[in-house]
């Protein structure tokens, strides 16, 4: 997989790839607004970000993300991650990956991804 987000296809975009947790609420030239929900128990198929964004948590659940070939990349507990609602957190863009919500809660992230 190509490690620069220019080269990421689109198929592969987070709203494209697994809509059934990322929804689009807002567009413009300069943003685009994602609200992320994972309920517990869930994993996203793989799926890409390529724009650096501002994340702001509504409910946090710890997670683990993985690889294409299945590898963990992070496991929220082992870096001992935990955000209060209304946290906001900033984020580069990422790469290949699929996240399983391994907590009690919904993880629900607004993300405002930066375009240029």
């Amino acid at each position: 997989m190509n490690t620069q987000p220019e080269q990421w296809t689109p198929e592969l975009d987070a709203l494209i790839a697994s809509p059934q947790h990322h929804k689009l609420i807002f567009e413009n030239e300069r943003v685009r607004v994602l609200d992320t929900n994972i309920p517990p128990g869930e994993i996203t198929a793989l799926h890409t970000h390529s724009m650096p964004a501002s994340l702001v948590v509504l409910t946090w659940s710890d997670f683990i993300r993985f690889d294409a070939e299945g590898n963990i990349l992070l496991d929220s507990r082992e870096k001992g991650l935990s955000f209060e609602p209304h946290s906001a957190l900033w984020s580069g863009p990422l790469g290949l990956h699929a996240l399983k919500n391994v907590g009690t809660n919904d993880l629900h992230i607004i993300s405002v991804e930066m375009k240029g």
